[in-house]
């Protein structure tokens, strides 16, 4: 507990990490970073639970033995496989290092909301795979079994080590770019570049009206994501800015090489996803997508383009909004029980 005092925190003395004792942690306002604060509301605003989401049509097209070619179903196996593990991979890193190293209450705010999500999304590819009647422990151990996802997931995770060590130091360069290496292994890459390759897939079979309701569900956490991607980008820039010896042309390189490599290694799984082409998608287009993407989170990054690709799947910036993905899955729109009418 802090002692006693009667001085008040000012906005000069907040920072991301590393505050002094004149900044408690369990105080909210004054709210220093809005951009934190904004993406807790939007989050908020995103409310959504699978179980909502009807999977009767699902059900019956997978039932179907001529609904979906062998190539089909091998593609929709290894996206769920890969997803269904990602999450809580995800989860764990957020929960067990992210949050003891940022010590900014509106940051913490979001990282409280984004950790319930990841564990609705977590919910969400369980509720998918026991619909499905897919073979859980197939679906669950798949990224120690197949080669292509368990290389993603370790090389995301290559940095979380680190960020666990209680001898960590923040308050070091050495530390800090520990930190920001595994945000950007976070962030960057698991939500920003690994996640997508899956939701363009799986969204190409709901622009067909096959398994709409695990679609749609997709869609809200293709929705979610960009969120999470967008704050945590946010985030390490923040770091970045009132910490600028740590970025370092050394360091610099390295994070740029730790984002090709993840390129890499998404292109490998796609491979493996897609020996063959599927739906109008081919290893091709969605290199190019992929690439894309990570031109787009260098430039976020304040780092130069690597690829200069163009984006082959338009679409997919329209599919994250909530109000354009109700005409284009053609679902109902669900109403929450108010307070008053919760049964406890």
């Amino acid at each position: 507990m802090q002692q006693m005092t009667r001085e008040r925190i000012t906005l000069e003395n907040k920072r991301i990490i590393n505050n002094d004792r004149t900044v408690d942690c369990n105080q909210l306002v004054p709210i220093k970073y809005k951009w934190a604060w904004h993406y807790y509301l939007d989050g908020c605003a995103n409310n959504w639970m699978p179980t909502e989401v009807s999977m009767q049509r699902d059900i019956e097209q997978w039932k179907d033995p001529k609904a979906f070619t062998s190539q089909e179903r091998h593609v929709i196996k290894r996206v769920l496989g890969f997803f269904a593990t990602a999450e809580s991979l995800v989860g764990n890193n957020l929960v067990l290092a992210v949050y003891r190293c940022v010590d900014n209450p509106e940051c913490r705010q979001y990282l409280l909301r984004q950790a319930f999500e990841e564990a609705v999304h977590i919910h969400t590819f369980q509720y998918i795979v026991q619909s499905l009647s897919l073979d859980e422990g197939e679906m669950f151990n798949m990224y120690r079994e197949v080669e292509a996802i368990y290389k993603k997931d370790e090389h995301a995770m290559s940095c979380t080590a680190g960020v666990l060590d209680p001898s960590l130091d923040t308050k070091t360069p050495q530390g800090l770019q520990t930190l920001l290496k595994n945000l950007i292994g976070l962030y960057v890459i698991t939500e920003g570049i690994f996640f997508y390759g899956g939701f363009v897939t799986m969204l190409s079979f709901g622009r067909q009206n096959r398994l709409p309701g695990t679609c749609e569900q997709i869609q809200y956490i293709l929705r979610d994501e960009s969120i999470h991607m967008n704050f945590g980008i946010e985030l390490v820039n923040t770091i970045v800015d009132e910490n600028p010896k740590v970025w370092t042309e050394d360091f610099k390189a390295e994070m740029t090489n730790f984002i090709k490599r993840a390129v890499k290694l998404e292109l490998d799984y796609i491979r493996d996803c897609l020996p063959d082409g599927i739906l109008g998608l081919n290893h091709n287009l969605l290199q190019d997508y992929v690439q894309y993407l990570a031109d787009r989170r260098f430039e976020r990054l304040r780092l130069p383009q690597q690829y200069h690709s163009g984006n082959p799947f338009p679409w997919m910036s329209e599919v994250i909004d909530l109000k354009k993905e109700k005409n284009f899955f053609e679902t109902r729109v669900t109403e929450y029980q108010t307070g008053g009418a919760l049964e406890w």
